[in-house]
């Protein structure tokens, strides 16, 4: 396994039936999950998915309702036992633990967020934040401690004392997300956690994640069914459909390259200059001026920035600007107000 990976599924299956280990030591893998529900009486939730989480990344699973995309993560924490394949976190197999050794696992290695907060109503805020830290054992002072550090992070200094009825969906929200960074987690699990809140509050929450991301940097595995979310919040995206992984990717890489027509339909109503860089949508052939102000190490775009951060310089002027790999400094390609506009006038 390679050090930067947290997280590695390979060949993850998940059947249910009542013989589900039988079933898939004789499955033809080939077979459609229709045609194996004929033949077997099983359901197939999962098939054969394998993919690498990166340590400090938000990887977004996504897709429809009855992709398969709640029931894949929820076998990676084993909170749904897989029929066949393995997980493995830091190079230990989670699909071998003893139940000791899971429940280690998720009291002090791992934190799930759910889209219903499950906060304990007779608890303060305050207290319901220190939850797995009480659970843990961690001495009351020590608990209190971190349990005010963390509702500050999440912006609800001052509620402490309240308790969740008193509380807004957001704020309830923020609760349950102040919990599980209590324990500081190593992996943390979100099971579309903002897709009950209202669309402005929604955004806000993306946001505070976003940030709190940034600071702590820990391996996310997030899941919802918004391709706009995905987008916004994901490093890599896997989109599923039928229990199968149809594509993994930067949000870039799937924008621009849909590798079928059910990603294709997804990204359709993603206006594109919003994820592509300079580096996807410039032109290859320099023109000569491109070439004198990359001589000059003047006026160069750097091969990663977003077109949505490119607009205002390059809209208003006629300038040809060269486009640099932002990791070696060479010359790629340039761009241009034509370019960009191109790109903000299409979609997919």
């Amino acid at each position: 396994m390679n050090k930067d990976q947290k997280i590695t599924c390979s060949n993850i299956w998940k059947l249910f039936g009542p013989d589900e280990k039988r079933i898939i030591k004789n499955l033809d893998k080939s077979l459609s999950i229709k045609e194996v529900q004929e033949k077997t009486g099983h359901v197939v939730a999962v098939k054969d998915v394998s993919f690498s989480i990166q340590k400090g990344e938000t990887f977004v699973v996504m897709g429809l309702s009855g992709s398969g995309k709640s029931t894949l993560v929820r076998c990676i924490s084993r909170l749904i036992e897989p029929t066949s394949g393995t997980v493995k976190m830091d190079d230990v197999d989670v699909t071998k633990m003893s139940s000791k050794d899971l429940l280690e696992l998720r009291r002090n290695k791992m934190s799930m967020v759910f889209q219903h907060f499950g906060l304990f109503p007779h608890r303060t805020v305050v207290e319901n934040i220190g939850y797995g830290l009480e659970v843990r054992g961690t001495k009351k002072e020590t608990r209190l401690e971190k349990s005010m550090e963390v509702l500050k992070m999440v912006g609800l200094d001052g509620w402490q004392n309240n308790y969740p009825r008193e509380l807004s969906g957001g704020m309830q929200q923020r609760v349950g997300l102040a919990r599980a960074l209590a324990v500081d987690p190593e992996i943390l699990i979100f099971d579309e956690p903002f897709s009950a809140l209202d669309p402005l509050i929604r955004r806000e929450m993306q946001d505070e994640l976003l940030k709190i991301q940034e600071k702590l940097q820990r391996t996310m595995v997030f899941i919802t069914h918004d391709f706009l979310e995905a987008i916004k919040m994901g490093d890599h995206i896997a989109i599923m459909k039928d229990g199968e992984v149809s594509q993994v990717g930067t949000p870039e890489e799937i924008v621009a390259n849909p590798k079928d027509q059910y990603v294709k339909d997804f990204c359709e109503d993603v206006p594109k200059y919003k994820v592509l860089s300079a580096g996807k949508v410039m032109r290859k052939d320099c023109s000569n001026q491109s070439k004198e102000l990359f001589k000059n190490k003047s006026d160069c775009i750097l091969d990663n920035s977003k077109i949505e951060t490119l607009i205002d310089k390059l809209v208003e002027s006629d300038k040809i600007y060269p486009v640099v790999c932002s990791e070696t400094g060479e010359l790629l390609g340039e761009i241009d107000r034509s370019i960009v506009m191109r790109s903000m006038k299409s979609k997919t």
